[in-house]
């Protein structure tokens, strides 16, 4: 007996071992900020010491992209490693809209829960909720995260700015009160609470006109649609983003003993840019510099745990924004007024919503102490790189149908090489472009050239366009005449791209 005793400790033992073994693994998405907001990526006017300290025990990679200049797609194709373009219906979407990720098929959660991770989402969704959009917000609110490879979500459904402003954990909204039910239009003003138009007075912070961003006043914010009911359920700005952090570090602290995967989707420095008081005033660049402060110390705050726990050696983390900065995106918080010199995009062309450089490549910080030596990356890697690149980690195949858009690149991730992807194509909200090493082909769009609700150049023209990234990252010369047999190449290569059948 005491011979099967020992070998089932043994047994047990070697379990342990080999369940720690495989790395924890943290994705810190934020929410619109640029390629020169760090200073690790050369920012002066604004200091981000955690982010830099991520940076300086991990690969700072410089050619790194989202694969779309806005929020949804750009999730979208992190979750299942595909082009949000290819299916319908994932542009920025409402904050009633209907889940859009299939769950049929292997989603980055799924993969870590295939390999025996625990699973969860922290943060902004923005994904959808529910089959359509009409849904009973005071019931069970499935399918969502927990459908589609998270076994715990703490989330709210959309944007800070729009309704409904509530948090929702794994199907139901946080406390409610049976006694005030909440609703949700985006169709028509329902109930009584004051809006941006109706009250104005009640503003602690104007909205820009023609942003939408007066309708149902919440916290003294006009947002984006109309809710009604669920008032003790409402979150304030000031107290969301401690919230999440909170719920962050306690999933870290109950999974510490097993291999755990973690989403932690902030919502700064994204607008109504509202921080947490001890943050308010302490850039000298507005709300906006405040906000990215915030998101910061917040990164910081989960190193500090993760240490605490003793598990920071073997815990990989990529720090990364969902895609390229915006300045005025419908409130007047200051945010261009006290620029201060301050450039968001860094050198790049461009921002939120644009198809130049600006638009997508984002900043892209991989740490793993136990297994990366620190360093920086040119490597050309996208977000939605991760489900194949995890896929190889975690040794789990993928569908063939999966594996068209994911590209694996573990070993740029884990900085055994240089090398990765040869080509992407980037999607800004009406047009599409094609790197192929160093060159970059836009394709001609009729659109404007201008976003004149934020001051951003979209990158839009009749004319196509060429650029040489490796001498010209800023995207200022137009090399489509003087190489038209390039131009040509670059054509043919993304329409056969996007003529490629995925799932």
């Amino acid at each position: 007996m005491k011979k099967i005793g020992l070998l089932t400790f043994g047994f047990i033992s070697f379990l342990t071992v080999f369940s720690q073994q495989k790395p924890n693994v943290i994705i810190i998405m934020v929410d619109d900020l640029g390629y020169g907001d760090p200073s690790c990526y050369g920012a002066t006017k604004i200091s981000t010491p955690n982010i830099d300290q991520l940076a300086s025990r991990g690969i700072r990679f410089t050619n790194a992209h989202a694969s779309s200049a806005s929020c949804t797609p750009s999730r979208y194709a992190l979750i299942t490693g595909q082009y949000p373009w290819r299916k319908q219906g994932t542009g920025v979407l409402p904050g009633d809209a209907a889940l859009i990720i299939p769950s049929n098929q292997i989603t980055l959660p799924f993969l870590f829960q295939k390999a025996g991770y625990k699973t969860a989402v922290v943060g902004k969704w923005h994904l959808g909720l529910g089959n359509s959009l009409i849904k009973d917000w005071n019931g069970e609110l499935n399918p969502g995260p927990n459908e589609v490879g998270f076994d715990y979500s703490f989330i709210f459904p959309a944007t800070a700015d729009r309704v409904p402003t509530v948090f929702i954990e794994n199907h139901r909204v946080v406390g409610l009160d049976s006694a005030d039910l909440l609703q949700v239009d985006y169709q028509k003003m329902i109930g009584n609470d004051p809006t941006g138009i109706t009250n104005p007075e009640l503003l602690k912070m104007k909205s820009s006109p023609n942003h939408g961003h007066n309708n149902t006043i919440v916290n003294g914010i006009g947002r984006i649609g109309y809710m009604s009911g669920g008032n003790k359920a409402r979150w304030t700005d000031e107290e969301m983003p401690l919230t999440f952090l909170a719920k962050a570090k306690a999933f870290i602290e109950e999974k510490k003993n097993e291999p755990f995967f973690l989403y932690y989707a902030l919502t700064e420095p994204h607008v109504p840019r509202m921080p947490s008081t001890m943050f308010k005033g302490k850039s000298n660049l507005g709300y906006r510099g405040d906000a990215i402060l915030q998101l910061d110390w917040t990164v910081g705050e989960i190193s500090k745990e993760l240490k605490y726990l003793g598990i920071e050696n073997n815990t990989l983390i990529i720090f990364t924004s969902d895609n390229g900065p915006v300045l005025d995106d419908g409130y007047m918080d200051e945010a261009v007024t006290k620029l201060n010199g301050h450039t968001p995009s860094g050198v790049l062309r461009g921002g939120k919503y644009s198809i130049f450089e600006g638009g997508t490549r984002v900043p892209f910080v991989v740490s793993w102490p136990k297994q990366i030596k620190p360093g920086v990356s040119d490597a050309l890697i996208c977000q939605m790189d991760l489900l194949s690149s995890f896929s190889n980690m975690l040794k789990t195949k993928l569908p063939t149908e999966q594996s068209i858009d994911s590209e694996d690149v573990l070993n740029a991730l884990l900085g055994k090489s240089t090398k990765a992807r040869k080509v992407l194509v980037e999607q800004g909200m009406q047009s599409f472009a094609i790197i192929q090493e160093n060159w970059k082909y836009i394709e001609t769009n009729k659109g404007p050239a201008i976003n004149k609700l934020t001051n951003t150049e979209l990158g839009n023209s009749v004319l196509q366009q060429l650029y040489d990234l490796k001498n010209d990252i800023s995207e200022k010369n137009n090399l489509a005449e003087k190489n038209p047999q390039q131009t040509i190449e670059l054509v043919k290569l993304l329409q056969k791209i996007k003529n490629q059948k995925s799932n």
